[in-house]
């Protein structure tokens, strides 16, 4: 009798459905028969701009060196992250993207019998991450969109073991102030561990924002996460890390791949965090590109979530995946995210100025189509 490799798998992989990407440029070119120069993808969040010419600087002086392993404690990115945000580098965990260290968190920290605590309308990765270890997720009805914290306060029980709170969210952009935050967190018993989600922290670039390394002195039970894959253009080059108390970040050194951060990325990533121009740069073509979008939605009468990240969720109406359709027959790519119980909506990406009107007029052609019932 043949063997049901399905059930081999441990009880929380089985019912598992893998993460769905935004659509790759060469896929859809595959499938439409289009010229990929000529698509545009406003899908994944990523920065329009591209590298830095100091990471692709690095990355080019370090080709010589690609026979060798990369340095499993990443000594060069650690100094650099700990010069720029003047911490010790005893709080650093180094990821293959920062999904990679929520998931290493998730594995440390709860196992079967456990809840780990998240919102609705939050990161796909919690849940799975969840999953994936045989703990119970608790998911928490949102607010306008976005965590409710007080709600998610009262949800930890005897079980609790992990709250992932996202700041800025992803796919909504919904953020809390730093007052809210500590609020929160002055709620949460010490024993539970709180994954504070910065991923998109760089473009809250105003007075006031809130800061999650600011509380991790007071909070020892706070983890911050964050990326590269964002403000920072790295993407590809899949780079995260978590600031936490050290001994926290001990634990999950034990459990983190000695090589998970190859070398191009470590000087990649090291580099970038010295040009402080294309961080400006980066900021200030999402805010321009930001107001592209919202007042090409105003003039097509659409409704979106207000965002503090690099994305905005658009309702779009009934027929969402129709528009998307359309939206991909157009060479545009942009994210449904009925995956995340929002199928009115769809999350597009702030690109550069001619990307957003190649995206808007796609979009008004696509609306144009469903009305008519073309």
């Amino acid at each position: 009798m043949p063997v049901d490799y399905q059930k081999l798998a441990v009880e929380g992989v089985q019912g598992l459905s893998p993460y769905e990407p935004g659509k790759p440029i060469d896929e859809l070119a595959r499938e439409l028969g289009l010229d990929p120069a000529g698509i545009v993808k406003l899908a994944s969040n990523e920065n329009p701009l591209g590298p830095s010419d100091k990471a692709l600087t690095a990355i080019r002086d370090a080709l010589p060196e690609l026979g060798r392993y990369p340095d499993g404690n990443a000594f060069v990115l650690k100094r650099a992250l700990s010069a720029y945000y003047g911490l010790n580098e005893s709080r650093l965990t180094l990821g293959n993207g920062s999904n990679d260290v929520l998931e290493i968190i998730a594995r440390c920290f709860a196992g079967p019998g456990d809840e780990v605590v998240f919102s609705q309308y939050a990161f796909a990765v919690y849940p799975l991450a969840t999953k994936a270890i045989g703990a119970t997720g608790v998911q928490v009805p949102a607010v306008n969109w976005g965590h409710d914290l007080n709600a998610m306060a009262d949800a930890v029980t005897g079980r609790t073991r992990l709250i992932f709170v996202a700041n800025p969210n992803n796919p909504t952009g919904t953020m809390h102030s730093a007052e809210a935050i500590e609020a929160f967190l002055a709620r949460v018993p010490e024993r539970v561990l709180v994954v504070l989600d910065e991923a998109y922290c760089e473009y809250m670039d105003g007075e006031g924002n809130p800061d999650g390394l600011a509380l991790l002195s007071r909070f020892p039970n706070l983890i911050v996460t964050r990326t590269f894959s964002k403000a920072w253009g790295l993407a590809a080059l899949r780079v995260g890390y978590s600031v936490s108390s050290p001994e926290i970040a001990d634990i999950l050194n034990r459990v983190r791949q000695p090589f998970n951060v190859d070398s191009l990325a470590q000087v990649a990533a090291a580099a970038v965090l010295d040009d402080k121009d294309y961080l400006e740069r980066s900021r200030r073509v999402n805010r321009e590109g930001m107001a592209q979008l919202e007042e090409g939605f105003r003039k097509l009468g659409l409704e979106w979530i207000p965002s503090s990240g690099n994305f905005l969720a658009v309702d779009v109406g009934n027929q969402a995946a129709a528009v998307n359709q359309s939206l991909l027959a157009q060479g545009v790519i942009v994210r449904p995210v009925g995956g995340y119980g929002m199928p009115r909506h769809l999350r597009i990406s702030i690109g550069l100025p001619e990307e957003n009107r190649r995206c808007l007029d796609a979009l008004e052609q696509a609306l144009t189509d469903q009305a008519s019932g073309a």
